[in-house]
């Protein structure tokens, strides 16, 4: 019998119904469509193929956006953390490209998707201390970042003894790097919670880790 979930969190079935209703908002308006396309154009058979590998591709990815979401509300209620106002949204916000690249998709959809996600990493981020050193060695080795307007229309370079005048002075900048700093050991913070989080997930076939090297559609690429 074929599972009706896409995956069992800690024993909890997350619903198939669950991730086609993330995926459906997700994807762009007509995507759906696009087998009709296919079978009217006279579309090849590696097209065919090619095109249902990336509906399960995707219905992977959007797999791991819900346990995402589930795991951080999980997560919220074992911190005593206010449980979100969403009860469950199913819509995407839109993910600059940035996050994309800086977290990767699934964790910018997650994040974007997912208010427990959210207040999750808020509160990652409230717990980072970063010592007063880390934060004078970042300003010490990014000199090009705290140059002066003047200085940058004169092509001043920071790393030639400029003049003082030319950088920022430290005590304008620091508590700006140090909240940098705490963003981004935040993130990592997130990174490691969630491989921990995800051990013990067991998916549904079709339902794997897109990049899951013993589902069928895992391609390695460079």
């Amino acid at each position: 019998m074929t599972e009706d979930y896409a995956a069992r969190v800690r024993g909890e079935a997350i619903p198939k119904q669950y991730v086609e209703t993330f995926l459906s908002a997700s994807l762009p308006r007509g995507a759906g469509r696009v087998d009709m396309r296919l079978r009217r154009v006279g579309a090849t058979s590696h097209d065919a193929a090619a095109h249902a590998r990336r509906q399960r591709q995707q219905r992977r990815w959007a797999t791991q956006v819900v346990i995402t979401d589930q795991l951080a509300r999980q997560a919220c209620a074992e911190r005593g953390l206010p449980p979100p106002d969403d009860v469950r949204p199913m819509h995407l916000l839109t993910i600059p490209q940035t996050d994309v690249a800086d977290l990767g998709s699934i964790i910018a959809a997650a994040l974007a998707h997912s208010p427990a996600a959210r207040a999750l990493l808020e509160a990652l981020e409230r717990e980072q201390h970063i010592p007063e050193t880390a934060v004078r060695d970042y300003y010490d080795r990014n000199q090009d970042r705290y140059l002066t307007p003047e200085a940058l229309r004169r092509g001043v370079d920071p790393y030639n003894a400029p003049d003082p005048s030319d950088i920022h002075p430290y005590e304008h900048v620091k508590d700006g790097i140090a909240q940098q700093l705490r963003h981004a050991a935040a993130r990592r913070a997130f990174f490691d919670w969630l491989d921990r989080a995800r051990a013990d997930v067991v998916y549904a076939e079709g339902h794997e880790h897109p990049g899951d090297p013993s589902q069928p559609d895992h391609e390695h690429r460079h």
